[in-house]
Formats: C-alpha cells, sequence, structure tokens
C-alpha cells in the first residue's frame, strides 16, 4: 500500500487496529482526548486504567499514603518506563500517527470534523455534535541516560538536537516542540524529554478520512488555541520552550524571582534561580497552541472538494470550557431536562459518555493550577447558580509554584447551592494523590442519574444557539 511517499510498516498495522505506537504517550492530553471522544462515538465509556482499574486503584492508594519523597520517586520511575528509548526516533511516523487516531472513530458520515488544538471543552462539543477531533499534536517522551538537572537545561538541550534533527528528517510535516517544566513535571523531566510534535499539513491519512467520512458539503472546524509561549529556536522546525501552561507566565519561568528562589531552595536545588535559554521568538504553545500552517493546508484541500471551514479561535485554552458549559445547559434546557448539575474536570480526567449519562454539565480545566480554579470561579460568577457541583483534580505528585490548594478547590464546591462532592479526590493526600487516575473513573460511576445517550446536537441547532449567546464568549467563530 502507497500514499505518495508513505510506505506501510509493523507499527502502521499495529496502529490501524487502535493499539497505539510504542512512541504515543498514553497518559497524555491529546491522546486521552482521542481515546475519550473515540470511544464516546462507539457508545463506550473510557475505563480509566484499562481492563482492571479497581486493581490499579489499590496500588495508586497503597502508593498515594507513602511519604512526599517515595511519591516524587515512583513518579519519575514511572514516567521514564512511560517514555521509549531514545532511538524510537527513527521509527516515528506522522502517517502512523494519524492511522492510530483514526482508528478510534467509528467509519460514516459525518456533518463536521474538528482539527486542530487539544482541548478538553472541544472534546465535549465534539460528543455533542457527535463528531470526532483529529489532533494537530502530539506528544513523544522519550528516557533519558541518567540523570538531568531540572533547572539547568543546557544538556537536555544539547542531547536532544541530534535526535530531533533525525526525527525530522522523516517527517517533513511536523516541528518538534522539546518542553521542558522545571515546576509541574518537576519529578519527570530528570529523566524525561518531552518531544511535542505538530503537524502543520493534513497528509494522506487525514485527507483520506475527510473524503470518506464527511458528508458532501460538511464542515471543518478548525480549534485554534491562540495561546503562545517565549521560546528558542533550536534549529529548522525545532523550538525548545521552558515552562508550561498554568499559573506562572513565561516571563516568571525566564527571569529571576524571589518567588523561584524560595521555591528552588525547598526543592534542595544547586541553583538559586533557573538557568533557561534566553528566547528569540514567541511560538504555539507546545501542548495547547496552534500552528497556523494547519489551517492554510486545509482551507486549501477544503475547497478542492466543496468542504466549509469554520474557525473556532480563543486565546487561552480554559476560554472555550464556558461557551461548550453553557451549550449543554441549552441544551438540556431544549431537550426538556435539568440543567443544575455540574461536572468540572481536569487536564486529561476526560469522561464525556459518564458526563451525558449523569445529566451533567461539563466544565474542563486546564491543571490543577490558581488559574484554572480562577477561571472556573469566574464562569460561576457569571451564569445561573448550580444546585449540584462536581469536581475531580488532577494530580502531578508534586507541590508545584502556582498550584491552587485543596482549599481553593473546596471553596468552588461550596458554591452550589445544595451539594458539592469531589470526584476520586483524597484531600488529605493531593497532589501525591495517584490513585486519582482511575479513582475519578470508579467515583463516578456511582452517582445517581441515569439517562438515555441523546441524539446528537444538529448544527443549525448550534448555530441557533452561538447567535442566541452573541458575543458573551472569548472565543470568535469565523467562517474561512
Amino acid at each position: 500500500m502507497q500514499f505518495s511517499s508513505y510506505r506501510l510498516t509493523i507499527a502502521d498495522i499495529v496502529a490501524a487496529f487502535g493499539r497505539r505506537p510504542r512512541y504515543i504517550v498514553g497518559l497524555d492530553s491529546a491522546t486521552m482526548a482521542v481515546e475519550a471522544l473515540g470511544n464516546y462515538l462507539n457508545g463506550k465509556d473510557l475505563p480509566e486504567g484499562g481492563i482492571f482499574p479497581s486493581l490499579k486503584a489499590v496500588g495508586g492508594e497503597v502508593f498515594s499514603q507513602l511519604p512526599d519523597n517515595f511519591v516524587a520517586t515512583a513518579s519519575t520511575w514511572a514516567g521514564w518506563m512511560n517514555a521509549a528509548p531514545a532511538s524510537v526516533v527513527d521509527k516515528v511516523r506522522a502517517e502512523t500517527m494519524s492511522r492510530w487516531a483514526l482508528s478510534q472513530y467509528p467509519r460514516r458520515r459525518y456533518p463536521a470534523v474538528m482539527i486542530g488544538s487539544t482541548n478538553g471543552a472541544a472534546v465535549h462539543l465534539g460528543a455533542a455534535l457527535g463528531i470526532p477531533w483529529l489532533p494537530q499534536t502530539l506528544l513523544l517522551c522519550l528516557q533519558h541516560a541518567s540523570d538531568s538537572d531540572p533547572d539547568d537545561p543546557t544538556g537536555v538541550i544539547e542531547w536532544g538536537k541530534g535526535l530531533a534533527q533525525r526525527l525530522l528528517r522523516n517527517n517533513p510535516e511536523l516541528w518538534v516542540y522539546q518542553m521542558h517544566d522545571p515546576n509541574q513535571d518537576r519529578v519527570k523531566v530528570p529523566r524525561v524529554a518531552y518531544f511535542r510534535m505538530k503537524r502543520t499539513r493534513l497528509g494522506e491519512r487525514y485527507k483520506l478520512f475527510l473524503r470518506e467520512n464527511l458528508a458532501p458539503g460538511g464542515t471543518i472546524f478548525l480549534v485554534e488555541c491562540q495561546y503562545s509561549w517565549l521560546m528558542t529556536q533550536i534549529a529548522d522546525r525545532h523550538v525548545f520552550q521552558f515552562g508550561g501552561t498554568g499559573f506562572l507566565s513565561p516571563e516568571e519561568y525566564l527571569n529571576p524571582t524571589q518567588q523561584v528562589a524560595d521555591f528552588l531552595k525547598r526543592q534542595g536545588s544547586k541553583h538559586e534561580y533557573w538557568q533557561p535559554p534566553a528566547p528569540d521568538g514567541r511560538f504555539p504553545e507546545s501542548e495547547w497552541g496552534f500552528d497556523a500552517a494547519l489551517r492554510e493546508n486545509t482551507e486549501d484541500f477544503a475547497r478542492q472538494h466543496g468542504y466549509r471551514v469554520q474557525r473556532i479561535i480563543f486565546n487561552f485554552p480554559q476560554d472555550l470550557s464556558p461557551l461548550v458549559a453553557d451549550l449543554y445547559r441549552w441544551w438540556y434546557q431544549e431537550r426538556g431536562m435539568k440543567s443544575d448539575r455540574l461536572f468540572s474536570e481536569s487536564f486529561v480526567y476526560l469522561q464525556p459518555w459518564w458526563t451525558l449519562r449523569l445529566g451533567s454539565v461539563p466544565y474542563w480545566t486546564v491543571f490543577n493550577d490558581k488559574r484554572s480554579a480562577n477561571e472556573l470561579d469566574r464562569y460561576l460568577d457569571t451564569t445561573k447558580p448550580y444546585d449540584e457541583i462536581y469536581l475531580n483534580l488532577f494530580s502531578n505528585g508534586i507541590e508545584a509554584l502556582g498550584q491552587a490548594s485543596i482549599e481553593q478547590w473546596r471553596s468552588i464546591l461550596d458554591r452550589a447551592n445544595h451539594h458539592g462532592q469531589f470526584v476520586g479526590v483524597d484531600e488529605k493526600t493531593y497532589p501525591g494523590d495517584l490513585a486519582s487516575f482511575t479513582r475519578h473513573y470508579l467515583d463516578l460511576k456511582k452517582l445517581e442519574g441515569e439517562y438515555p445517550i441523546p441524539k446528537p446536537l444538529t448544527l443549525p441547532q448550534l448555530d441557533r444557539f452561538l447567535g442566541e449567546m452573541g458575543d458573551r464568549y472569548s472565543v470568535s467563530w469565523l467562517n474561512s
């Protein structure tokens, strides 16, 4: 089988049957989003932890009760084991990654398809409309041969230069965004390098899927998060991002502050300040940002095949969450249902099937940081109060700068008129609560409420909602 210069490989065959190639990370925002939406469109939930989530939860419970330094060490080695050997860069193929992503979705005619930025709220938008999302960005994690200094990335930059170029030689449609966050990923970066791979062209697999599954004259929604970061260009199509999305700004990662000095002292670092390379420009943020080159390529394809392109544009990943939450509320009211139960999801903890099964309104938060919590608080300031609020929390195994305290999250639950409850959160061990990955799924299934999975929301209904809401949200819908 031949598609231009693309040749079918063993990894490609594995991907066609829904199994991830070894080099695609499982516990990642994009991977989990694809699997959550794919399972929903196949009429299934997403059992976190695999076939035996309860057993994995028990294991996580044991680790969560151990001392903080042991939890951090366990997280480090778990990240290393989940990463791939550095030599895998020679096997990475963009079309194999596309084949895996597409294998998650049932083959049928869709009125629309989403393409672009990773976003938890977009997963729920796709579930409501009954349409798939094709990711621009996927994550490759590479094992270090030995410990590196989390606060001085010089070594890991040099180590990654040749590897990135080897990967890019085989994938002209990709850019490598190497990310190094010594704050929120502090327990992982000493032994794991993060290569986020952004596609700038649709590629043959995405094009074939669209031709075979998008209805004639159908809509391609481009999910365009404009969030950017100060970065350093290492080589052609290889950039380096120091720091990650959260409460701290790019400038706070790059410039010496007393806050960082105090943090590093508490961590036992030999540095007083972080030692990042000097940035030379702004680029799309590695995990959430959208590379506009993909838009241009998609628009060309759409014109050739008579598809409509509509751009969904927003500045910060969580900006889409209020709109999607209110869309669900509006949709429930249209169906004659109650719309007073909010379910706030954190990072990769996505459950679109259970959200609709429980009659919940989804609100996605980017991470467990103060900005994510503050944005959720602001949403609650602007909408009709909810009778019930449920909330899960991602635990990253370390107390990071800008992390929202359990008390701040509890104060959000207290805003419910009648009942507020954590789902799968051990308040005593958070953020070292490693069992939350599986426990949030098990606890979600215990909540009361059972509604039939509805027929998809139609595009005319979506247009009617957007027309009624006007300019209320920090999201633009532009016809291309």
